[in-house]
Formats: C-alpha cells, structure tokens, sequence
C-alpha cells in the first residue's frame, strides 16, 4: 500500500511509526505493545497485540525490528521471532510476521510518501470474508490513520518529552541488552492452528473505529 502524506515530513511520519507512547493515542485496535530489548544501536525486539473482530480471537506478535535512514528517507522492517521470556499466551493467536516494512520517502520540505508492504501469517484457518475485509478496508484506514496521526504528532511531542527519540538518539535507549542467541525464527508451523473458518460475518461484532 502507499499513501502520500501532505504537510508531513518524513521524519515526523518516521517519529510516529516508532514512537510507541504516541501509538497508544492513534492505533485503536491496539490492545497493548512495549519494547523488550535492544540488539544494536538500530535493531530491537518488541510486542504487539491487536483486537479483532468478535468472536474472532485476538493476535499478538513478537518481533525483531531494524530501522534506517537512508539520506532523506526512512526504512523500518521486522519479522517475528520466538523469545523465551514471551511465548505464546492462552486468550491469543500467536501471529507470524515473515517480513513486513515501511519505507517512508521524502518528496520536499513538507511532504512524504509512506509505503507498507507485509507478508504475515495471522495463523488461524480464517473465513474468506476476513482475509477480503483486512486487504479492503481496515488496512488501508490503517494508512490514513496514521497520516492523521502524524499531522498531529508535532505538537503532541512537543508537550511530551520533546527531546526523548531513542530511535533517532541510541544513546537514549534504556532496554536492556539482548543477545542474538536468546531468539529464534519464528516459523508459523510450529504454532497451534485455530479454525475459526466456519464463523460467519453476520455474527460478528466490529471494531467502532474501523474507521475515522
């Protein structure tokens, strides 16, 4: 997907996809995300869970995330990995990222153009129904949302420690410190498969803000 982003710079659509503290006010199917600890001064390993539909189960995911500025432009990608601190958990659907990024480019002064591609697998034999919602209508409201998030993200960070960016600073960075050895690929054949394929789409509750 891409979405040309108006009055927003690429660093500041850049802030917001990292800046996890400000997810909380934008990303509302979020259930919970937090960091768990660094690699390298631009990779780190993290949680993220997300609501969906009723009665479909919620996912979770446990990611490593690598990040770079490219002059002007900006790439974060990720993929899931298993850490031993953080398997799976009973009321979710461990989720598989086989490779999902952004690329965020600069087109001027005050404009930008984000990019998202994802390869995942949300584990599950869903209904097809799910698969067509997700790809047509709440992933590309996910993009605006987040264009409407960054126009507003300048003055939110300015109220709310202004110079903390620890993807932008490592110095700043206070997670601890993980070793490559703790982790390992997570393979979506190694996770339970739940059939959720004979719900149907009359039953099922959504989400009020599928869209803003």
């Amino acid at each position: 997907m891409r979405i040309v982003c108006k009055d927003v710079t690429a660093e500041t659509l850049y802030d917001v996809l990292h800046d996890t503290s400000y997810r909380r006010k934008w990303d509302t199917n979020m259930i919970d995300t937090y960091d768990i600890g660094r690699l390298t001064a631009n990779a780190d390993v993290g949680y993220y869970s997300w609501k969906c539909p009723s009665p479909l189960k919620n996912r979770d995911f446990v990611t490593m995330r690598s990040w770079l500025p490219l002059g002007n432009d900006y790439l974060i990608i990720n993929y899931s990995v298993k850490h031993p601190q953080h398997p799976p958990k009973k009321d979710y659907v461990r989720a598989v990222s086989l490779l999902t990024g952004y690329l965020i480019q600069s087109n001027g002064a005050s404009c930008s153009t984000l990019y998202y591609l994802t390869q995942m697998d949300p584990k599950g034999s869903l209904p097809k129904w799910v698969v067509n919602r997700v790809s047509q209508f709440v992933a590309p409201k996910a993009m605006r949302r987040i264009y409407k998030a960054s126009l507003k993200y300048p003055d939110w960070k300015r109220k709310h420690n202004p110079n903390l960016k620890p993807w932008m600073f490592p110095e700043q960075n206070a997670l601890p410190c993980l070793s490559v050895s703790e982790l390992t690929l997570q393979r979506a054949d190694s996770l339970e498969n739940i059939d959720e394929s004979g719900l149907s789409e009359e039953k099922t509750h959504h989400s009020e803000d599928e869209e803003t």
